[in-house]
């Protein structure tokens, strides 16, 4: 393939079709622009050469003004993110390449592929891992049951998953030693639910909703429980919970403690953030369960809010006829990806000024697993 920046131009060249053909190529519609690569260079020819951007009107309504970026704080990697990071490359520097990882470590592509390509090899099941491997598991957890299928191969296994997450596990495993109907508060189908509902060796019920705890199929009087994903919505959590002790008289639970301390905080701060942006920018991944949150956080306060992967996804319109631009990131999203924004902002509108909100400093590290310790 030609260079895409050598291709792009040459898209954009055709005096009638310039515009059409700029707004197509970096928006992605274009059907040969689709590839992250081509759209990723059609976005830096537009930012880098200022007639394209005159010609086309892309960030018409943005460069004459002086435009604040404003980053929340705390943002990015949390402890338990850091932690399963740390875990793969300190075992890919102990042991050598490849090693092997069930699922993606965290949720963030940008992170999954640099450790591709420092030899870390992403499988969806243990039946794809070789004898013998050296075998991770990821920060969300897993099942009982993929813990007993690789102590059965003997493989060796180095546990990513978060302590927070772990705390979720025993809280579980001691309520329903108790007797106790146990509810889980979460999404279906996301890693970290499907892995504490592997772990307790008794019934689970999965809420979601509100609407969900009605339609439970236990009696009210029962003795219940429940425990709450780590990366759920603070004020969705306490509502559900408020629908359970509605329903039920007799239940336990530890309040909104088992939403990590990295989710609590980042949404503090959005919402500190919505109170001074005219826009919001969440960076992360699509099926980040926690930079989602971000997002739902800053439209419920009424301000527009857009998850990004990468400054590759960065909309002008977006921005038009904004005068302060609230920048955050999910607790798998690496600071990288935001001075990245940050440098994608600067060259759409060289009037950037860029700011930091006072939040809370996070000091918390988690233990390596004693044989990755120094």
């Amino acid at each position: 393939m030609d260079n895409p920046l050598r291709q792009v131009g040459q898209w954009a060249q055709g005096e009638n079709s310039r515009r059409d053909a700029a707004l197509s190529l970096v928006n992605g519609t274009q059907g040969t622009a689709r590839s992250h690569r081509l759209r990723w260079a059609a976005f830096s020819f537009y930012t880098l050469d200022s007639e394209f951007r005159r010609t086309t009107g892309f960030s018409e309504g943005i460069e004459n003004q002086k435009m604040k970026v404003i980053l929340a704080q705390p943002r990015g990697f949390c402890a338990g993110v850091i932690r399963a990071i740390d875990i793969v490359e300190r075992a890919l520097d102990k042991y050598g390449a490849p090693v092997y990882v069930r699922h993606e470590i965290v949720h963030n592509r940008h992170v999954v592929e640099t450790l591709k390509a420092k030899g870390a090899h992403f499988v969806d099941e243990l039946s794809e891992v070789p004898e013998g491997a050296v075998t991770v598991f990821s920060a969300h957890g897993v099942p009982k049951v993929v813990v007993k299928e690789a102590q059965d191969r003997g493989l060796p296994v180095l546990d990513a998953t978060c302590p927070l997450v772990s705390k979720v596990h025993a809280q579980g495993k001691r309520y329903a030693g108790q007797g106790r109907a146990l509810i889980l508060i979460g999404h279906a189908g996301h890693p970290e639910v499907e892995g504490t509902m592997g772990q307790v060796e008794a019934p689970v019920h999965l809420v979601s909703s509100e609407d969900d705890v009605d339609t439970l199929d236990l009696a009210d009087d029962i003795p219940v429980a429940y425990v709450t994903q780590t990366t759920l919505s603070i004020d969705d959590t306490r509502n559900i919970i408020a629908a359970l002790k509605r329903r039920f008289s007799n239940i336990v639970g530890p309040e909104t403690s088992d939403i990590c301390y990295a989710t609590q905080n980042r949404q503090s701060a959005v919402r500190d953030l919505c109170k001074v942006a005219d826009v919001i920018l969440v960076v992360g991944a699509k099926n980040s369960s926690n930079s989602n949150r971000l997002c739902e956080i800053g439209r419920e306060e009424g301000v527009p809010s857009y998850l990004i992967a990468d400054a590759g996804e960065l909309e002008g319109e977006w921005l038009a006829g904004k005068k302060a631009v609230g920048l955050t990131a999910g607790a798998s999203a690496p600071e990288e990806l935001v001075s990245q924004v940050i440098d994608a902002l600067r060259r759409m509108n060289g009037n950037v000024e860029v700011s930091q909100m006072d939040g809370k400093k996070e000091h918390i590290e988690f233990r390596l697993p004693a044989e990755l310790r120094n």
